[in-house]
């Protein structure tokens, strides 16, 4: 390929990468959000919760797509950028799932430690940052990690609004240079290199998040010795 043509592949990886981004933490922010609000005393809320967990995990993001970019604007006589079309519909799509990875560890908290909260007489809110979250969070990391790969591989969905992304870009090179197999075999190598970035970095903060947690006993410290006690005839 000529330099020409890897600028403008090098263009389309930075596009993936800023949506990558921009999506992530909507998507993020919205499993958080909806995640703890499923384990909400109040039985109207943890509804809501999950009446949006069902519909954005029931409904396609390619058609999701489409909704934010092509049939809401004319409804409401606004225009989103293709960018920001592409990060709300992403967002609040992958945002459903990774919500019911909050949910789920959230409730594998031994009840015990909640218990706990209430005796100390901590409020909902206190017990959640300082007993539930600390505990709950470095569970999540394994499968946010696998949610945030398949966030990547879905931000080719918006190539459909003539976004330049890599899914885009490689596409306009393949008509440009009539090759087929050498083209999207770069894009294969570009998306696992990504993806292989990302899995790294979250491995890394698992365990960061997980320090001290389990650690072996020091092997300078010697257990004591036991007490034999003869018995008196």
């Amino acid at each position: 390929m000529t330099s020409g043509l890897w600028e403008l592949v090098l263009k389309g990886v930075w596009v993936t990468i800023q949506l990558l981004v921009c999506s992530a933490l909507l998507a993020a922010a919205v499993s958080f959000v909806v995640g703890v609000a499923r384990t909400h005393r109040l039985w109207i809320v943890r509804f809501l919760a999950g009446l949006y967990t069902e519909v954005f995990r029931g409904t396609s993001a390619l058609v999701m797509i489409f909704w934010v970019f092509f049939v809401l604007p004319p409804a409401f006589g606004w225009q989103l950028v293709p960018l920001w079309a592409g990060t709300l519909a992403l967002g609040l799509t992958y945002g459903a799932y990774g919500s019911e990875i909050v949910r789920g560890a959230l409730s594998a908290v031994d009840p015990a430690q909640k218990e706990g909260g209430i005796a100390l007489s901590f409020t909902p809110w206190q017990r959640m940052r300082l007993i539930l979250l600390p505990q709950a969070v470095p569970e999540m990391i394994p499968p946010f990690s696998n949610l945030l790969i398949e966030l990547l591989k879905g931000t080719a969905l918006v190539s459909i609004m003539g976004m330049g992304d890599l899914a885009f870009s490689g596409n306009l090179v393949r008509l440009a240079l009539q090759e087929s197999a050498e083209i999207y075999t770069y894009i294969l190598l570009i998306y696992f290199a990504i993806a292989f970035l990302l899995t790294r970095v979250m491995r890394g903060l698992e365990k960061r998040l997980k320090a001290g947690v389990g650690k072996k006993p020091d092997s300078k410290t010697r257990a004591p010795e036991p007490v034999v006690v003869e018995a008196v005839r």
